[in-house]
């Protein structure tokens, strides 16, 4: 088994060994890896935060021991909490994103003076993190304020709160406990909408006065009801709700 590292703001998880295949979500600056497999310019991984199997370009990771591995991923997690920012390698500047983890900035010799957030926070804070987020645009796989998905958005504001997720929103609906009624709700928690065929496709997580934040197009603010979200903007209902889920 190896293990490595990203050392780049963001890097595309492929699900094949091409970049032209589907993007299933992005590694950010700092997160830590199994490598499963390897074929020729790419490797098969398995993160170490979600445990989820993906292929990344090899030209885009840095091996590292078993030892720093383990370290790494036993420690308390340091992440950027600044929307975009920096660090410096060998005085030239890497771009990182909000939710990079920092703990291996010493391991790699860069240096990183923003803002980091590192204990859990109280479940109110979710929704000012989750309004950082606001207006960026969908991006299948994306997990960054330059392009996010559904999941991939209430995963990070989740874990930028010391909370872990899982990475799609059929997973992270096994989480938590089950709400009987939207009015039995709180800001933070996550509701769960279904696609046409009746399996979980969408989530977004509640605010007050029965509005809900997610990503339809981009990261927005839309009404919510017992039928599911209702974009004013179109006057209809845009997804159909299934379950609101108490994750905190």
């Amino acid at each position: 088994m190896q293990y490595a590292i990203c050392i780049l703001g963001t890097v595309p998880l492929r699900a094949e060994p091409a970049h032209t295949a589907e993007m299933v979500s992005q590694l950010l600056y700092g997160e830590t890896f199994k490598v499963l497999e390897e074929r020729g310019k790419w490797s098969r991984i398995r993160t170490s935060f979600e445990d989820l199997e993906a292929w990344i370009d090899n030209k885009q990771l840095l091996k590292i021991s078993q030892a720093e591995y383990d370290r790494l991923k036993a420690e308390e997690l340091q992440l950027s909490a600044d929307l975009m920012e920096f660090v410096t390698s060998e005085g030239q500047l890497i771009p990182i994103p909000i939710g990079s983890v920092l703990n291996a900035a010493g391991l790699l010799k860069h240096e990183h003076s923003g803002a980091v957030t590192i204990n859990a926070q109280p479940k109110e804070r979710l929704i000012e993190t989750a309004f950082l987020y606001l207006n960026t645009p969908f991006m299948w796989g994306g997990k960054s304020p330059m392009g996010i998905d559904a999941s991939g958005f209430t995963q990070m504001v989740y874990k930028l709160n010391g909370y872990k997720l899982a990475r799609n929103a059929a997973q992270q609906a096994q989480q938590g406990e089950s709400l009987s009624f939207i009015e039995e709700s709180e800001p933070g928690d996550l509701a769960f909408f279904d696609s046409p065929d009746g399996s979980i496709n969408h989530v977004g997580i509640m605010m007050r006065d029965n509005y809900i934040i997610h990503v339809d197009g981009k990261v927005r603010l839309d009404r919510i009801d017992h039928s599911g979200i209702y974009n004013a903007e179109l006057r209809r209902h845009t997804h159909k709700l299934r379950v609101i889920k108490k994750i905190i």
